[in-house]
C-alpha cells in the first residue's frame, strides 16, 4: 500500500512538473524571443483605398486595400526592377503624385532619429531604378509637390535633383560645414528635444525651397573617447559612425544656460537662383521647433519659440516677399509641451493645434488666417478602466487629422483616466464618437479619406492586436479585418510561468493618489514577505503606467518584470508626480526643482509597499534609465532610508550637464534658478544617500554625457560611500549592440540578488 501511495506521489510531482511553465533566460528577453509581429512602414496611398508597407523580407514594397486588407499590388520588387540593384528597402517616401518612389538603403544612424542612407528614384511605370546622388549618402531627402524634383542634405549642404533633366544635380548651399553651418537639418539638442530630422519644405508651386539655418560655430563642443578599432565591439557597435584613428567624437552640444546655435530662416528661388533671408520676429536666442508647408505658394507655417519656451508663435513665412505675418499666439504657464509640434496637422485650409492653455491638452482649430474656429475640449465619459483614475478631464495624446469634406476631426485621447488610450471622431455638430471601446491602450492610422483605418490594440495581458476597422462602426464593427492577432506570441507567454499583472492606486502620506502596476509571481503566497523591485522614469510627461502591452524596463509584457518574479520578487511601477496622463497641473508642479516631488513619491511607494503584509520593508530595490537612473539616485538620497539598494542606467547628476531645451523647459537657466539646480541634485546630497548602489554608463553616450557619472563617482568616494560601476566602451545612451544589453542585465539581476535574496 505504501509502494503504491509513494508511486502515486511520484506521478504527481511529475506530472506536475509536466505542467508547470518554463522559466525565462535573460537571453531570450534581450535577444527578442517575445516579440510581437507587427506592420513594417506603413502609408496610406493617395487613392485613399490603399496603403503600402514594406514586406516581410524587406524585398518590396506592397499595396494593400484599407477595406479587405488584402494585398492588391506590388509598387516594387528588388528582384524585378530594372537598372540598378539593392538588397533590402529599409525605408520609402512615396512622391505626391504617386508615380515615383524614393527607395532607402544602406542607412547609418547618426543620433537619435537622423541618419544617412543611399537612396534610389523607382518610377514606377517603367519599372526603373536610378540612384538620386552619385555624390555620397543622403540625409533626409523632400519631395517636392509637384514629384518633378528631389532636395536633399548632403554634409550640411542642400542639394537638388530634377527629375525631368535626366536627374540633374545642384548645389543649392554651399557654407555647410561640420561643427560650424547646418543647412536644413537641425543641429543636436534641435533633434533631440523637438523629436524632428529635418528643417526644409518647399513651397506649394514647387518653386520655392524653405530652411532653417543654423549656425552653431559658437555652441561648446563636447568630446566623446571612443575605441578606434572595433573589431571587439560586437555586431551593432553603438558609435561605428563615429569611429575615427584619434579614438575621440566631437560634436556641438549646448548644455544649461550656454550659447544655442542661432537660427535664421531662408529660401532658395529654383529659377532665378536667389537665395533670401526671411524677416521672422525671433528673439536672438530663440527657436524654430518646425516649419511646414501648406497649400498656398505664398506662405509656409513656421512655428517659433521663446527661450523660456511659454510662448508659441506661428508665422505664416513668404518665401518670395521674404515677410512673416503672425497669425498665432499661444502663451501657457511655465511651459509648451513638445508632444505639440509632432501632433501639429495643416490641411488645405485649415491648421490643428493641440494646447494646454486651459490646464488639459484640448484641440484647436484654426483657418490657415489664423482664425479660431472651434475647440475639441473634454468628452462625455464612459466606462473606467485600469487604474480607475477619478479625473474626469479628457486629454489629448495623439492627432491623426481633419477632414475638411466632413468636418470631422480625429484624434487619441485619455478619457477615462491616464491608463487607457481610446481613438474618437469629433463631428462639426459637436458630437463625438467613441471608435474604440474596449478598454486597453489603442491607436491609429487612417486611411486619406478617412474612412478606414488600421488599429493596433493592447493591454496588460495582451500582445498587440492590429485590425482594419471601418470609420462608421470603429473597431467594434462587423466587417473588422485582423491583420496581426499575435496569438503565436499570446500562446508562447502563456506556457511561461508568469505572474499576475494588477493596476494599484493608493494615496501618499501627502494626500496625493498615485496609480501603479505591479507583477507578482506565479506562485505567489499572500502569507509570505517578497523582496520588492521598483521599476520608474518619472520624468515630465512620460507615462510608464499604461493598460497596454509594452510596459516595463523591456517592454514585451513586462517581461523583465516577469523574469525577477520567477526569482522570487515582486515588481511595482508607480508614476510620480510630474509624469503626463493627468493634466498640467499634475505635470507641471515639479516645474524649477525636478527630482524633489518625484523622489517623495517613490520614497512614499516603498513605505505603502512596506505596510503591505506580504511585502519585505526591508528588502525594496529601486531602478530607472536615463531620468529614471536620476530619479533612483534622488530617491535612495531622499532623507529616508527605505530602499536596500538601487541601480541608476545612464542617469543624469546635475541639470547643469544636460542641454538647454529639455533643461530649461522645466528649470529656466541656471543664472535664474541656482538653487533649484545646485540644491536638488544627487550630488549635494550625496551624503544621505541609503542602501547599495551600482551606477551603468556608456562611454560614448551622446545624450547624458558620462561626465554626470563620473562626477556622481567622485562624490560618493568623498562621502565614504561604496558603490559599484559598470562602464561600456563605444556604447550610447541605449547601451545596446551584440551582447550588451544582455551582459548589462545580468549583471543587474545579480545585484539585485546579491542584496536582496
Amino acid at each position: 500500500m505504501k509502494r503504491i501511495s509513494l508511486l502515486c506521489a511520484t506521478l504527481l510531482v511529475a506530472v506536475s512538473q509536466l505542467l508547470a511553465g518554463q522559466k525565462l533566460s535573460l537571453k531570450e528577453i534581450t535577444s527578442g524571443a517575445f516579440r510581437g509581429e507587427s506592420i513594417a512602414a506603413v502609408e496610406p496611398l493617395a487613392d485613399g483605398e490603399s496603403y503600402a508597407q514594406i514586406s516581410s523580407d524587406g524585398k518590396q514594397i506592397l499595396k494593400y486595400s484599407f477595406r479587405t486588407g488584402k494585398q492588391t499590388g506590388v509598387l516594387f520588387d528588388a528582384s524585378t526592377a530594372r537598372g540598378a540593384s539593392i538588397n533590402r528597402v529599409e525605408g520609402y517616401l512615396m512622391s505626391p503624385d504617386a508615380k515615383r518612389i524614393l527607395i532607402q538603403t544602406q542607412t547609418t544612424p547618426i543620433y537619435r532619429r537622423s541618419f544617412t542612407a543611399v537612396y534610389y528614384i523607382f518610377n514606377i511605370a517603367n519599372n526603373k531604378l536610378e540612384p538620386l546622388s552619385d555624390g555620397g549618402p543622403q540625409q533626409t531627402p523632400v519631395w517636392s509637390p509637384d514629384g518633378q524634383q528631389v532636395a536633399f542634405v548632403r554634409d550640411n549642404n542642400i542639394f537638388l535633383v530634377k527629375l525631368l533633366y535626366n536627374n540633374a544635380e545642384s548645389q543649392v548651399t554651399k557654407d555647410g560645414k561640420r561643427n560650424e553651418i547646418i543647412n536644413g537639418l537641425p543641429d543636436w539638442v534641435n533633434e533631440e528635444e523637438f523629436s524632428f530630422n529635418s528643417a526644409m519644405v518647399f513651397s506649394a508651386d514647387s518653386k520655392q525651397i524653405i530652411w532653417v539655418r543654423y549656425d552653431e560655430s559658437q555652441v561648446p563642443e563636447v568630446y566623446l573617447p571612443l575605441t578606434p578599432a572595433d573589431w571587439h565591439a560586437g555586431s551593432r557597435p553603438a558609435a561605428k559612425a563615429w569611429m575615427n584613428p584619434q579614438g575621440v567624437y566631437s560634436y556641438k552640444y549646448p548644455k544649461a544656460g550656454e550659447q544655442n546655435a542661432t537660427v535664421k530662416l531662408m529660401s532658395f528661388d529654383i529659377k532665378s537662383h536667389q537665395t533670401r533671408t526671411l524677416q521672422l520676429p525671433l528673439d536672438a536666442d530663440g527657436y524654430i521647433p518646425r516649419i511646414l508647408p501648406t497649400s498656398d505658394p505664398t506662405k509656409v507655417a513656421v512655428f517659433t519659440l521663446n527661450r523660456h519656451q511659454d510662448c508659441l508663435r506661428i508665422f505664416m513665412a513668404n518665401p518670395l516677399t521674404t515677410i512673416c505675418q503672425q497669425i498665432i499666439e499661444d502663451k501657457v504657464d511655465k511651459y509648451i509641451n513638445e508632444n505639440v509640434f509632432a501632433n501639429v496637422k495643416i490641411t488645405k485650409n485649415n491648421i490643428l493645434l493641440t494646447s494646454e492653455r486651459d490646464g488639459y491638452n484640448h484641440l484647436y482649430l484654426y483657418n490657415l488666417n489664423g482664425q479660431l474656429l472651434r475647440k475639441v475640449g473634454d468628452l462625455p465619459q464612459g466606462q473606467r478602466f485600469g487604474g480607475g483614475e477619478k479625473d474626469t478631464h479628457t486629454i489629448v495624446t495623439d492627432v491623426y487629422g481633419y477632414d475638411e469634406a466632413t468636418g470631422d476631426i480625429y484624434f487619441a485621447a485619455l478619457n477615462n483616466g491616464p491608463t487607457d488610450q481610446q481613438v474618437f471622431v469629433a463631428h462639426k455638430n459637436g458630437k463625438t464618437d467613441c471608435l474604440t471601446t474596449k478598454g486597453g491602450w489603442s491607436s491609429a492610422i487612417f486611411s486619406n479619406d478617412f474612412k478606414n483605418f488600421i488599429c493596433t490594440w493592447s493591454n496588460l495581458d495582451t500582445p498587440p492586436q492590429i485590425s482594419l476597422c471601418p470609420t462608421s462602426g470603429g473597431a467594434a464593427a462587423k466587417n473588422v479585418v485582423v491583420l496581426k492577432d499575435n496569438k503565436a506570441l499570446a500562446e508562447k507567454y502563456a506556457s511561461y510561468d508568469m505572474g499576475k499583472k494588477e493596476f494599484l492606486v493608493f494615496t501618499t502620506t501627502e494626500g496625493v493618489r498615485l496609480i501603479g502596476w505591479m507583477v507578482k509571481p506565479a506562485d505567489f503566497d499572500p502569507s509570505k514577505k517578497y523582496p520588492v523591485v521598483m521599476y520608474q522614469y518619472g520624468g515630465p510627461g512620460n507615462q510608464q503606467v499604461k493598460n497596454a502591452w509594452g510596459v516595463g524596463m523591456s517592454g514585451q509584457g513586462a517581461l523583465l518584470e516577469q523574469y525577477l518574479a520567477q526569482q522570487g520578487y515582486i515588481c511595482v511601477c508607480v508614476d510620480n508626480r510630474g509624469t503626463g496622463g493627468r493634466g498640467a497641473e499634475f505635470e507641471k508642479c515639479t516645474y524649477l526643482h525636478l527630482g524633489e516631488l518625484e523622489a517623495k513619491d517613490q520614497v512614499e511607494t516603498a513605505l505603502w509597499l512596506g505596510q503591505q503584509s506580504y511585502v519585505d520593508k526591508d528588502r525594496i530595490a529601486i531602478w530607472g534609465w536615463s531620468y529614471g537612473g536620476w530619479n533612483t539616485l534622488m530617491s535612495m538620497s531622499e532623507g529616508r532610508p527605505v530602499f536596500c539598494c538601487g541601480i541608476a542606467i545612464a542617469p543624469p547628476t546635475c541639470w547643469r550637464y544636460y542641454d538647454t531645451i529639455y533643461t530649461e523647459r522645466f528649470m529656466r537657466t541656471p543664472k535664474e534658478n541656482p538653487d533649484g539646480y545646485d540644491n536638488v541634485c544627487p550630488l549635494v546630497r550625496v551624503g544621505k544617500l541609503s542602501g547599495a548602489l551600482l551606477l551603468c554608463h556608456g562611454l560614448a553616450d551622446d545624450n547624458v554625457h558620462y561626465q554626470n557619472t563620473a562626477d556622481l563617482i567622485d562624490a560618493l568616494v568623498q562621502a565614504d560611500k561604496d558603490f559599484q560601476q559598470l562602464v561600456y566602451t563605444n556604447r550610447n545612451h541605449s547601451i545596446f549592440g551584440g551582447n550588451t544589453r544582455h551582459h548589462l542585465f545580468r549583471q543587474c539581476m545579480n545585484f539585485f540578488a546579491a542584496h536582496l535574496k
